[in-house]
């Protein structure tokens, strides 16, 4: 008998426990779709930030849209400017997903932006920010114009030149 009681006390934890990991995923999936896509890059000639953003569970929807500046809001728009490569690539039903922030006035020395998808929950009494691809590293220089940051060069295998690899405190060179 008594035994019979300690397995039926693992057996309600261990579905208790089930229970509340599928809660968990379910608001988290909630709060935070992993349906949102996009791309954001410096535009060096506008001094903008431009890009696009989608969101697969609704292609047709125009997802609002957030930039960020060294972590500071610099403005919010809804990305619903044409973007033909983003319609030929597939992403979308249709061309109207893309975004365009003008940012003139940005002081001298490295700067990051970040532009993030604004998704509304609980009928917009909550709201979370997903990031749409990489952080965009640029300079301004002292005139005022625009720089970017030297990348990596590639071979003609499209392999970087040089391949540093640590797993388990060694280092290896490939």
């Amino acid at each position: 008998m008594k035994k019979q009681l300690v397995n039926l006390l693992i057996a309600k934890s261990i579905l208790d426990t089930v229970l509340v990991g599928v809660i968990a995923v379910a608001a988290y999936f909630n709060a935070f779709p992993p349906t949102f896509h996009g791309w954001g890059e410096a535009v060096a000639e506008t001094q903008s930030i431009s890009g696009w953003a989608i969101n697969d569970l609704d292609p047709w929807q125009r997802v609002e849209v957030q930039l960020f500046i060294d972590g500071r809001l610099v403005g919010t728009q809804i990305a619903h400017q044409p973007r033909q490569d983003v319609l030929a690539a597939k992403w979308s039903k249709d061309e109207w997903h893309g975004y365009n922030f003008v940012v003139p006035g940005l002081a001298a020395g490295m700067h990051e932006a970040r532009v993030y998808a604004l998704h509304p929950s609980r009928n917009g009494s909550r709201y979370t920010l997903q990031l749409l691809g990489d952080p965009i590293r640029f300079e301004v220089r002292a005139d005022g114009s625009w720089m970017f940051p030297a990348k990596t060069q590639r071979s003609k295998e499209g392999r970087l030149p040089l391949l540093l690899c640590a797993f388990a405190g060694k280092l290896s060179i490939a």
